[in-house]
């Protein structure tokens, strides 16, 4: 270890170091997920970089009467966590007009979130739980009901969305929505009926509960930056630096303004890479073209840059497993022009069955523009195959792999049976088979933006009630998990050479944990948070013996 340090510090040394750092870090186990997975104690930020690893001596040896010096009291440092598929952008934008069920362990202390809202907002204002929680969570083991809801905001219309196929509303929703009758619903979407009595639950498909979730009150544009603001020091608490966001529905040009109005600011916390999906289906080539005319893939800063197309590419491709030959010629007019642009993409695909629609169009165009250094990628695919892994590898196709088993195993399991799970997702697999991983969650409508729940995921295989069902030879280690949240994504938005991995000469993107993640017990890996993170060597947020860090970058 002794000479690794010496040769990176020399490596970087002269000019470097004749200005001393900014910052250092010591007396702390600091997880480089370099190349050896090496562990050093300390490290010195210059300029948003970090200019050395080694030991606590050594390091405080290059400090100068203007750097800050933190003793982190032997806490464990990782590299700023790294989402590859995350829905950020539309997230942020509802996150302080929304109610927050993340984390919640029980019905009654959900309904109190509710019942806390009630007493901010003023009455007659919307209560809105966006997604990213699942019945499975609660200890009761259910959904919440009408009475529910009514009887923690009586003087609110509540509105709780369940993934994009259930809504449950109290009567002042109804009324504000206008709902009698399946006839008021979207396409799709039902009432709910114990008997003949609407329980106040709505089913119906995606489509559906998109268009009726249309319907509520969007935030106003102040709303929306506040928004934004708070949701990625939100990630900050939980070690998250960076996000790939994949686009998706409903995601429209206005959408992304709150985003660029926090860049512009100087105000961003998070690293995003984002993509653009058109939203008109049939007119996805138009709408791309002319949305793309003036950007350039990669186009933006280290904070925000332009990352391609996002997951879905057409309507008509988007979750059907049997596309016409004319949903396919229309799709692959698409990614070949993205290819000849230069352009990464990423495409939402659930099943290995039907994957092949997908690989082909792929294989069709990497005959006529090699697509591997675009890093097009794949998400979700849990139950992919060693035969659609190794196509993948082969035309340099990238896999962001996200937590759905976490909530959807137990589903899976009574339907398929208890082997149906036991290699989902196949990620030691497709490591060995050499496929780019990135870590993930699909937050916030459908999961939760956690990433220390998709951590724990990934090294005991268990859902959300506690049932093993993956088997180990598909369950990485700690460290191998941890590389798909940070070098693994950072692969997807062409940033492995510069962040991902505490090394010299790379951003200061770092997590300083409140528990070690590499011996906590397993099932305690989902309440690890940040005590202290910073972006570029700057300090985004910092709670408890840091607090005041904090309070001295703002101000």
């Amino acid at each position: 270890m002794r000479r690794f340090l010496a040769v990176a510090v020399f490596a970087i040394g002269g000019t470097a170091f004749a200005q001393p750092p900014d910052l250092v870090l010591v007396n702390a186990k600091v997880v480089t997920v370099d190349a050896r997975s090496s562990v050093q104690q300390a490290l010195a930020i210059r300029d948003g970089k970090i200019r050395a690893t080694g030991t606590s001596n050594e390091i405080r040896k290059l400090a100068g009467a203007g750097t800050r010096v933190v003793d982190l009291g032997g806490r464990t440092v990782i590299p700023g966590l790294i989402d590859s598929h995350l829905h950020a952008i539309r997230a942020a934008l509802s996150f302080t007009t929304e109610v927050n069920w993340i984390g919640t362990r029980s019905l009654p202390e959900a309904m109190s979130r509710i019942r806390v809202a009630a007493q901010r907002m003023p009455p007659g204002a919307w209560l809105i739980v966006a997604g990213g929680w699942n019945e499975l969570q609660f200890a009761e083991r259910r959904r919440p009901t009408q009475a529910e809801l009514e009887a923690a905001a009586p003087n609110n219309p509540v509105y709780v969305q369940l993934g994009y196929g259930w809504v449950v509303m109290n009567p002042a929703g109804f009324a504000k929505l206008d709902i009698r009758s399946d006839a008021d619903l979207p396409a799709g979407g039902k009432l709910e009926r114990d008997g003949e009595k609407v329980t106040g639950a709505i089913s119906g498909g995606q489509g559906a509960i998109i268009a009726l979730f249309d319907r509520l009150p969007k935030p106003t544009a102040a709303d929306q930056v506040a928004g934004t603001k708070a949701f990625f020091r939100e990630l900050n608490r939980l070690a998250l630096t960076g996000v790939v966001d994949p686009g998706g529905n409903n995601l429209f040009p206005a959408d992304y303004q709150a985003l660029f109005d926090v860049w512009r600011h100087h105000e961003l916390t998070v690293r995003v890479a984002y993509t653009l999906n058109g939203q008109t289906s049939g007119k996805e080539f138009e709408e791309l073209k002319s949305l793309t005319a003036l950007l350039p893939m990669g186009f933006g800063d280290d904070r925000l840059h332009f990352n391609g197309l996002g997951e879905r590419i057409t309507v008509a491709m988007n979750n059907n497993p049997a596309p016409s030959a004319e949903d396919k010629e229309r799709y692959y007019e698409i990614v070949h022009w993205a290819a000849e642009k230069g352009m990464s993409l990423t495409m939402h695909w659930n099943t290995d069955g039907t994957v092949d629609h997908l690989l082909g169009i792929f294989e069709r165009v990497n005959r006529e523009i090699p697509i591997a250094p675009l890093r097009w990628s794949i998400a979700h695919l849990n139950d992919a195959s060693d035969a659609s892994l190794k196509r993948m590898h082969e035309l340099g196709v990238g896999w962001t792999v996200q937590d759905a088993m976490y909530f959807g195993g137990e589903d899976l399991v009574r339907r398929q049976g208890k082997d149906a799970a036991r290699r989902m997702p196949p990620v030691v697999t497709g490591q060995r088979l050499g496929v780019a991983i990135g870590g993930g969650t699909d937050a916030h409508r459908v999961a939760s933006y956690n990433p220390f729940t998709s951590l724990q995921w990934f090294v005991d295989g268990k859902t959300v009630v506690g049932t093993p069902i993956r088997a180990t030879e598909e369950t990485p280690d700690r460290m191998a998990a941890l590389r798909f949240y940070t070098l693994g994504s950072a692969w997807f938005s062409f940033d492995d050479k510069v962040r991902g991995s505490l090394e010299p000469g790379k951003l200061a993107d770092l997590a300083v944990l409140s528990a070690d993640y590499l011996t906590v017990p397993t099932e305690k890996i989902g309440d690890l948070e940040s005590v202290l993170t910073l972006v570029g060597g700057d300090v985004v947020y910092a709670a408890g013996d840091f607090a005041g860090l904090d309070r001295q970058e703002r101000k």
